[in-house]
């Protein structure tokens, strides 16, 4: 059609016709259609009128007007990069426009890619369109990139670490940590003063995050501007990229915060090689740092995924999961050192710790995290962390069976022993609910019970299993103290020290969550045992002071026989009294309560007897000499008695001035 409407035209109209659909064809921009027309006219004047052929017509078709975006687009984009020094996003740069000449050029692919041209001209020029479409695309992914990582960067909130620590209490409990690997000796020297002041010192436990606790984790204003990008970047194909760059920037801010949540990157070796009191921060350090990783940090990185992403479940599921792996792996690793490092008492409170935070964190690990791998080392180090928890307890209950020292407390005082043990298991019963659910009581177990409780081992069925393991220990423990006191030679002091000993016990059970363990029944059965050790110290040490003052074998009132059987009588007593006050001044019985009741104990026992015997006999040897042999009054031993039990040798000044 084209080519009969050109014949029937002159010669010049064909030339003009000719350039029109050449022009036309090569779908230009105007600016280079104007140039193609002057080149024209150079070599042919007849063309010297033909830019009415690109004014002359007013309205453009469809097309045309599509072609002319198209061109506006690709020049704002191709733009040289200097005029791009600073962010999109900052003035006096327009982002709304740059988005909008990206859409344009994503419209122009997309519809190119729906409706390819029919015919091979139109084919050849739609290719052309496409080339340089691509080549837009690419420049304009390349700049959206260096956008997204700088706003992502510029626009991260830095986690505080003040306050994050402020958001977790600390609660000071009894037990001591000590260096040296956990060697029970070095625990018992810690406690060596016999005071247990220094044990609040030792352990402190975070508490569990509010459930309501959570960051922004970059700032609000940005949200936007980033999914503005992220649905051109994805628009445009380039997920991976924008995967990268999303996750890349993410995980370093995560782990940033590790940093700042004092857990640093280390190997197992590099781990098993710290001493106890710096690795015991680090545990610390870690425990904190699973609470607020998992409950604050990954919770916020997951609300920021599903803002910016929206509907992409897929890709939002890998950026979580991309972003978290790192940071979570890097707990996860400090996790399987420790449950792998050689197990020594100390370490147990710790370990408990790591084992409830990460217990207490999988629930929500597991809803947020799809990496079946990350999943499964979690559950793997849990599992490992439980298994460390069982042996160091055990390791402990070894430790006190198998505690033998030769060396006894000079004063007859508290043994360090059931100091370290108490103040263990004082602590121990605040971790209940992991300890039940770890410990399992096996038929070797169950025979143990048995045979060393006897009739303690009834109540086994009523107890939890970390209950049988203590009661158990206690007995143990008893059983042990009962050895040491066998190391002292005199049978009352051997009284003294288990009195002490089992009392300091009843008290520690008494006042705290071990009563409700171990029951009153066992309170009730060791306060008789405490006096019957009471018991056994005065006929021990008072029985052959009370035998002075028996009336056998003194005679007629008058006779020589009676006078001299009452001097060695009143002699003897006051031997017997003089080397109890000289040995058991040096005794000490700590507890004011427990001290006082005993001197009562001796008071009702040897002042009645004495005043009796004085009373009855004291007339036969008066004379000038009678205060030779009776050196005391009752009044005088009763306040000698306040004397004993105070741990230092006193000296008798009544007596020293009575005989001289």
């Amino acid at each position: 059609m084209a080519t009969t409407t050109t014949t029937s035209l002159g010669g010049d109209d064909r030339v003009l016709a000719t350039a029109q659909q050449i022009v036309k064809s090569l779908r230009a921009a105007k600016e280079d259609r104007e140039d193609m027309l002057l080149i024209f006219s150079t070599f042919d004047n007849r063309l010297s009128g033909i830019s009415d052929l690109i004014n002359g017509d007013d309205s453009k078709s469809s097309d045309e007007e599509d072609l002319d975006r198209f061109d506006a687009a690709e020049r704002l984009i191709l733009a040289e990069p200097s005029r791009h020094s600073t962010s999109l996003f900052n003035p006096p740069n327009n982002p709304a426009e740059y988005l909008s000449a990206v859409d344009e050029i994503i419209h122009w692919m997309e519809h190119l890619s729906v409706a390819p041209p029919s015919s091979a001209a139109a084919a050849r020029t739609g290719q052309i369109i496409v080339d340089r479409a691509e080549n837009a695309i690419q420049l304009a992914m390349s700049r959206l990139e260096d956008e997204l990582r700088h706003l992502l960067i510029c626009n991260t909130i830095p986690l505080d670490a003040v306050s994050r620590y402020g958001s977790v209490r600390r609660v000071s409990l009894s037990f001591g940590s000590h260096d040296g690997g956990g060697a029970i000796d070095d625990a018992l020297e810690s406690f060596a003063d016999g005071s247990d002041r220094g044990s609040s010192r030792f352990h402190e436990r975070g508490a569990s995050l509010g459930d309501d606790l959570f960051v922004d984790l970059v700032r609000p204003e940005a949200v936007q501007d980033l999914r503005e990008i992220i649905d051109r970047m994805v628009r445009s194909g380039y997920e991976r990229e924008c995967l990268q760059v999303y996750s890349g920037v993410r995980r370093d801010a995560l782990d940033e915060c590790l940093v700042i949540l004092g857990v640093e990157r280390l190997s197992i070796e590099e781990v098993q090689r710290i001493e106890w009191r710096s690795l015991d921060e680090k545990m610390k350090n870690w425990v904190h740092a699973v609470k607020v990783v998992v409950g604050v940090l990954l919770s916020g990185e997951k609300r920021l995924c599903d803002s910016l992403f929206g509907d992409l479940d897929d890709l939002k599921e890998i950026c979580f999961n991309e972003t978290a792996k790192g940071c979570v792996m890097q707990l996860l690793n400090f996790g399987e050192a420790i449950a792998i490092c050689k197990r020594s008492p100390e370490k147990l409170f710790r370990i408990l710790d790591m084992y409830e935070a990460l217990r207490d964190a999988m629930p929500d690990l597991q809803a947020m995290v799809s990496d079946e791998f990350v999943i499964g080392e979690a559950n793997g180090v849990l599992s490992g962390l439980g298994e460390a928890a069982k042996g160091t307890f055990a390791e402990f209950e070894n430790c006190i069976r198998n505690e033998t020292s030769k060396k006894p407390v000079i004063t007859g005082d508290v043994h360090p022993l059931p100091r370290y043990v108490m103040n263990y298991l004082k602590l121990l019963v605040d971790y209940g609910d992991p300890m039940d659910s770890l410990l399992e009581l096996s038929e070797e177990d169950h025979y143990r019970f048995r045979n060393d409780l006897g009739s303690d081992g009834s109540r086994l069925e009523a107890m939890s299993p970390l209950g049988r393991r203590i009661l158990l220990l206690m007995s143990e423990l008893e059983y042990n103290l009962e050895e040491k006191s066998r190391l002292y030679e005199d049978a009352a002091m051997q009284q003294v020290f288990l009195m002490n000993n089992l009392y300091y016990l009843v008290r520690k059970v008494k006042d705290s969550d071990l009563g409700k363990v171990l029951g009153d029944d066992w309170i009730r059965k060791r306060r008789g045992q405490i006096r019957q050790y009471a018991t056994g110290y005065l006929r021990a040490s008072w029985s052959k002071a009370l035998s002075c003052l028996k009336d056998e074998g003194i005679g007629g009132s008058f006779s020589n026989a009676s006078k001299m059987a009452l001097k060695e009588r009143f002699k003897s007593f006051n031997a017997c009294f003089e080397e109890i006050y000289r040995v058991q001044t040096a005794w000490k019985v700590p507890d004011d309560q427990l001290r006082e009741e005993l001197r009562i104990s001796i008071s009702e026992k040897v002042i009645p007897a004495y005043r009796s015997f004085m009373g009855r006999f004291r007339s036969q040897l008066e004379g000038r000499h009678a205060g030779k042999y009776i050196k005391y009054t009752p009044e005088d031993l009763e306040t000698y008695l306040l004397d004993l039990f105070e741990g230092s040798p006193a000296v008798l000044h009544h007596i020293r001035r009575k005989s001289t």
